[in-house]
């Protein structure tokens, strides 16, 4: 998932927003998390704690680091990219920065933990980006020379290397030089929209299906309020990943995360009634945080392995915790039926990610835990010892 988090924390119009951020990650479950607008180190602690909360224990950023491309001219350093991973699947080797006129490129060299890592080893360059905004010809040709500097690194690596772009790459069309740039099979690393929705994307009923931006026409909320008209968020892969490296894309995974492709949405806000039908992918609920935390959706699609992962314990170890009610008030009750579970420590978290109480599990099969002091609201429940997707609950007092 790449998401532009709309300068999180500091755009506060919309209250609570982490909230949406935490209901949007625990809907998909991410394994790498891509994020740009992101301000400052503590929202990066922030969204990680939510990540760990409502995705997996194990997941883990990578260094949080300022931006250096305006360093010369305005160093405000408000708008940085970030990596979020689950740490059992990928380990962070490397981490560079691509410096350009106005907003760094970062790219992070993932390896993943297969079984024959060390024999045979699967890398994944990861690089995350935010392309000069706004329309016009002075615009557009700034964001091709954002992407001539990224090219300039990419041509150190090898021919083959597995690269994945993630990017509110700000593009009207993909006649821009900048996206011509990224294509071109002229280059030594040459990106493909694994959508295949190449075309003149701007206020184009005939793209709606990937329009990312804006999920908003209210005014006062933060970030852009012209409606669902544009596709400005990417991912992109190299070549090779459609079809003979040891990482590929699976076909038609690719979406606009919260977008269920309908003409009526268009110029609307995401959570307008225009839409969604009762029968569509993305739920009310889903857009209206998707509404509330950006003015931008996040875009995913899936990858496959030509290997296995390395084992951990338990992987669905979460099938061995049922709870009898997941609205409660005063009694959260256990229903306990795999033995690996027994005696250990069960972790309650808030929306934020924050530890709020840990319970020491029995062996017996029903428990009951006494959470009558917890406000209402969403938490999760996690078993740290063990490897297992948190389960939601409701406090209603």
């Amino acid at each position: 998932m790449f998401y532009n988090l709309l300068n999180y924390p500091l755009e506060d119009a919309v209250p609570n927003r982490i909230n949406d951020l935490s209901y949007i990650l625990g809907d998909y479950q991410p394994d790498l998390f891509l994020v740009c607008e992101l301000n400052n180190s503590t929202g990066a602690n922030t969204i990680l704690d939510t990540t760990k909360a409502v995705i997996n224990s194990n997941f883990e950023m990578a260094t949080f680091v300022t931006n250096t491309s305006d360093d010369a001219f305005g160093d405000q350093n408000d708008l940085q990219n970030l990596i979020y991973f689950d740490s059992t699947k990928f380990s962070l080797e490397e981490q560079i920065i691509v410096p350009s006129q106005f907003r760094d490129f970062n790219v992070y060299r993932l390896l993943l933990n297969t079984v024959d890592k060390v024999t045979n080893p699967i890398e994944l360059y990861v690089v995350v980006c935010h392309l000069k905004a706004s329309s016009g010809t002075y615009n557009a040709q700034k964001r091709y020379e954002m992407v001539l500097d990224l090219e300039t690194y990419l041509d150190t690596l090898p021919a083959d290397v597995n690269v994945l772009l993630g990017g509110d790459l700000n593009l009207y069309r993909s006649s821009e030089d900048a996206f011509q740039e990224l294509i071109s099979t002229n280059n030594h690393i040459t990106f493909t929209d694994p959508a295949n929705r190449i075309g003149s994307w701007n206020n184009n009923l005939d793209y709606i299906d990937v329009f990312t931006q804006s999920t908003r026409t209210e005014t006062g909320l933060g970030g852009a309020n012209g409606g669902f008209d544009d596709r400005f968020d990417f991912l992109l892969t190299s070549e090779n990943l459609l079809s003979t490296a040891n990482i590929t894309y699976i076909p038609d995974s690719y979406k606009a995360f919260g977008n269920n492709g309908l003409a009526s949405c268009w110029n609307k806000s995401i959570n307008a009634s225009e839409c969604g039908t009762t029968s569509s992918e993305f739920s009310y609920t889903l857009r209206n945080a998707l509404h509330n935390f950006s003015d931008h959706l996040p875009v995913t699609l899936s990858l496959e392995i030509a290997s296995d992962f390395l084992s951990v314990d338990d992987f669905k170890v979460s099938s061995g915790i049922h709870l009898e009610e997941t609205v409660v008030t005063s009694t959260l009750v256990l229903n306990i039926d795999n033995a690996l579970l027994f005696n250990q420590p069960i972790v309650i978290y808030n929306n934020l990610g924050q530890k709020i109480k840990t319970f020491q599990m029995t062996s017996d099969t029903k428990q009951y835990f006494n959470v009558s002091d917890l406000p209402t609201g969403m938490f999760y429940l996690s078993v740290p010892t063990h490897y297992s997707n948190p389960i939601k609950f409701i406090i209603s007092n």
